[in-house]
């Protein structure tokens, strides 16, 4: 389970790869500070003992350097013992260096990082030789003991390649991480990419399918995320939850916003990190009062909705994308999410509920793999 506070640092939104769906980057962006690590510090310093993930993110964050993270973690750690603060990073992996390695490993960071599938189609959605950088990055990784896990994004042209997609994870022997490719607040043309809300639920059930039919020797963070919502009945990871009051972004100049999407709008910025602003404050801006109102709309619109409770009407960024800001609607995959949540908990009440072996045939208990089996690994784990 993931951590109840978690900050994302952006050091900086500029990258050296040209992925054709991204949006977050930006060539004019500055570069962080330790300044600002020092401010991040004194802003938390109130919060009260718990867990915090800090998360570097981008852009691209390692064009920091190695000595930006050796200080970063250091501050970090030293400066908020009281919260246990514990660090990832999501990286192409391209600028990784034994240098970096020897830091994120004394830290034990885990690394996230993207590879779309098998290489052409990876260099075809992320630029000429992506796929060679990023794996020579993640050999240094290995080497150095660190974590690597990889997030897939899928589009609308990549998703017809799925079985292709799923078959290359399993022979690598990697987790499976994926995400929609999303529209967005800053392009000429957001939905370009996009993967319509009817091809991810399918896209959904056929890795649930795959998730259970190869549990041994392919794992889907997704699927597992998804399962443990409908066993658990509560939400705990991005999108499935309410992240309000509980998560916060930092952009390199030490605007505050409500998440990484949001970096280098204006519009949504919550404060600044050198005013060491209280967390009521920051719900108090315009930003903040923009993301309690998505709150407090899918308490209305879905009240009625089996799943209310732990899908909270998936990602308010995704809600508000598509209509440039103004909020209209629930996250517009709210299609994808229930018909994954419908499958699994029609299947485990199915199974929950069958009759014993001996009174039922073969063909009729053998008509869908068991998600019942997946929830018992997940929870074994």
């Amino acid at each position: 389970m993931k951590n109840p506070f978690h900050v994302m640092i952006i050091p900086t939104l500029g990258c050296p790869g040209r992925c054709k769906y991204c949006w977050s980057s930006d060539e004019t962006s500055p570069r962080m500070t330790l300044d600002t690590i020092d401010d991040i510090v004194t802003w938390l310093k109130p919060l009260e003992d718990q867990r915090v993930t800090f998360t570097f993110h981008g852009g691209e964050p390692l064009l920091a350097g190695a000595e930006f993270y050796r200080q970063a973690f250091k501050k970090i750690t030293e400066g908020l013992p009281h919260l246990s603060p514990e660090f990832a990073i999501q990286t192409n992996l391209w600028l990784m260096d034994d240098e970096l390695a020897e830091i994120f490993a004394e830290y034990q960071v885990p690394i996230g990082s993207s590879i779309d599938g098998p290489q052409e189609l990876t260099n075809y959605q992320r630029g000429d030789e992506y796929f060679e950088r990023c794996l020579a990055g993640y050999k240094i990784a290995v080497d150095h003991g660190l974590l690597v896990r990889f997030i897939c994004t899928f589009t609308n042209s990549s998703v017809k390649q799925k079985e292709a997609i799923v078959n290359f994870f399993k022979e690598q022997g990697w987790v499976m991480k994926l995400h929609p490719a999303l529209p967005s607040l800053k392009g000429e043309n957001p939905n370009a990419w996009t993967l319509a809300p009817e091809e991810y639920g399918e896209l959904l059930v056929f890795l649930l399918d795959e998730a259970i039919e190869h549990a041994d020797d392919l794992e889907i963070m997704n699927i597992n995320d998804l399962c443990r919502c409908v066993f658990t009945r509560a939400g705990s990871v991005c999108t499935y939850a309410d992240c309000m009051g509980t998560t916060y972004a930092v952009g390199p100049d030490g605007e505050i916003y409500p998440c990484y999407r949001f970096i280098g709008m204006p519009e949504w910025v919550m404060g600044h990190v050198r005013n060491a602003p209280s967390i009521e404050s920051l719900m108090e801006s315009h930003a903040g009062k923009r993301m309690l109102a998505f709150k407090e709309f899918v308490d209305t619109a879905c009240k009625d909705c089996a799943h209310i409770t732990y899908c909270r009407g998936g990602c308010p960024y995704n809600a508000i994308a598509p209509t440039g800001g103004s909020l209209e609607g629930v996250d517009p995959h709210c299609t994808a999410y229930k018909r994954i949540f419908d499958e699994i908990t029609t299947r485990l009440n199915e199974e929950m509920n069958a009759a014993p072996v001996s009174r039922v045939s073969r063909v009729k208990r053998q008509k869908k793999p068991s998600v019942t089996r997946l929830i018992q690994k997940i929870v074994e784990e």
